[in-house]
């Protein structure tokens, strides 16, 4: 497995909405996703953008493999308001964020990729090659992947790379 192309990003590399303004700025829909979609996204853009390749056309070939420990831990707390027995009002918007894999998705829409995608969530990242490598089979000739983790809006981590055989 040889790794293409690799991101770190953490909080002190800039808030994540000026990094969007800096390297995407033509997707309105990152401003009603949660951080850790938000972390997801520019970290891609980023990686993408390093990368070089042709973009915005349908890969079938390209799989899409995430993780963390917190996975939606930030949005599933504001999602927990909306349900409170005194404030029963619950929220389908922050809903939808509750689910991890929701990162994977976004990524996937904007840049055309029709391989698998999917957000594990793990303990540490100790596991996570072995399963990006292990979906380096059959179609997928490159996975873009890695660790992306939100405890909460000051800590946070994206360390991702792309990867061939």
């Amino acid at each position: 497995m040889k790794e293409l192309a690799h991101i770190v990003l953490k909080p002190e590399d800039g808030f994540l909405t000026d990094l969007y303004h800096q390297y995407v700025v033509d997707y309105p829909k990152f401003f009603k996703m949660d951080i850790l979609c938000r972390l997801g996204f520019v970290a891609t853009e980023m990686l993408l953008q390093k990368e070089g390749v042709t973009r915005f056309v349908p890969r079938d070939d390209r799989a899409i493999v995430m993780a963390g420990r917190f996975g939606s831990i930030v949005n599933d707390r504001a999602y927990e308001q909306t349900i409170q027995p005194e404030n029963y009002y619950p929220s389908p918007s922050l809903f939808v964020y509750t689910l991890p894999n929701i990162v994977t998705a976004e990524i996937a829409i904007r840049n055309k990729y029709l391989g698998e995608t999917m957000y594990y969530a793990l303990p540490d990242e100790s596991t996570l090659l072995p399963l990006i490598e292990s979906t380096l089979t059959g179609k997928t000739t490159s996975v873009l992947g890695g660790w992306i983790d939100v405890q909460d809006n000051e800590h946070y981590i994206a360390n991702i790379s792309i990867w061939t055989n």
